[in-house]
């Protein structure tokens, strides 16, 4: 296996969409569809993809009611860009769910925030 592609449900898509972007610093397209949506890198690797709740008959996106949105899930994302990054998710959150610190186990600096659909989104220092 070379890459796996996170899924996640979303209640609307092009705003998720636009929210990762801002996060990543990344010029702003739209989704190929409005149901469904894929982050890239700039070589195409795909970081993280979107998918709009109930859109299609998948047993686990069938419906946010069914669970807590993020419960169990981390999306955690290294990055090579730690201050921009913290900077532009300071300007998207209101607040950080954990301010900045140095990780323990990873030795690299890292923070957390909310996505739109209460995902718990960590940031981590590539090096």
């Amino acid at each position: 296996m070379k890459r796996i592609w996170t899924i996640i449900g979303v209640a609307d898509v092009a705003r998720s969409f636009k929210w990762y972007q801002r996060l990543f610093g990344q010029a702003e397209t739209s989704p190929a569809h409005d149901y469904f949506g894929q982050i890239l890198d700039a070589d195409g690797t795909v970081l993280l993809c979107l998918h709009q709740w109930g859109a299609h008959d998948h047993p686990t996106l069938r419906s946010p009611d069914n669970a807590e949105p993020g419960n169990g899930l981390l999306l955690f994302f290294r990055v090579d860009d730690f201050d921009d990054a913290l900077r532009r998710a300071r300007a998207l959150a209101t607040r950080l769910a954990e301010e900045p610190h140095m990780n323990p186990s990873t030795g690299t600096s890292e923070f957390a925030l909310r996505d739109p659909d209460g995902y718990y989104v960590m940031v981590s220092a590539l090096s």
